[in-house]
């Protein structure tokens, strides 16, 4: 079996995921992982994930950290799929971003991706780390 099949998103009819990706962001996340398989950069088949973590750091005591990752880890990472988006989380970072949302900003003073936390008490000036 490959590592592929061995760790499909689970999917929960009744329970929402514990973070969410507009369709605007699944989207700008499709458009990336075309674009490096067109590149040569992923191959045709490999599987990469939507990783969003926390790492300590910033004025305010936490960043969001986005990348994609071809790796999960059954024993510290959830993995789940929103908007045909496969996302994976370790365990700690849902501590501090269950019920995160993450959007994607395609406007003339803001373009990028960023991560709504309604667990965050305060955020720095430039937005870039909160703390909770």
């Amino acid at each position: 079996m490959s590592a592929v099949a061995e760790h499909e998103p689970k999917t929960a009819v009744t329970a929402a995921p514990p973070i969410s990706v507009t369709p605007r962001a699944a989207e700008e996340v499709r458009r990336i992982v075309d674009e490096q398989r067109a590149a040569g950069v992923l191959g045709p088949e490999e599987r990469v994930y939507l990783r969003v973590s926390v790492k300590g750091g910033g004025c305010s005591g936490f960043q969001n950290k986005l990348d994609l990752d071809p790796n999960f880890n059954a024993k510290s990472d959830e993995l789940f799929e929103v908007n045909g988006v496969g996302v994976v989380a370790d365990r700690k970072s849902l501590l501090y971003i269950s019920g995160a949302t993450v959007d994607f900003h395609n406007e003339l003073n803001k373009r990028g991706f960023s991560v709504s936390n309604p667990n965050a008490k305060t955020t720095c000036g430039c937005g870039s780390s909160f703390s909770v």
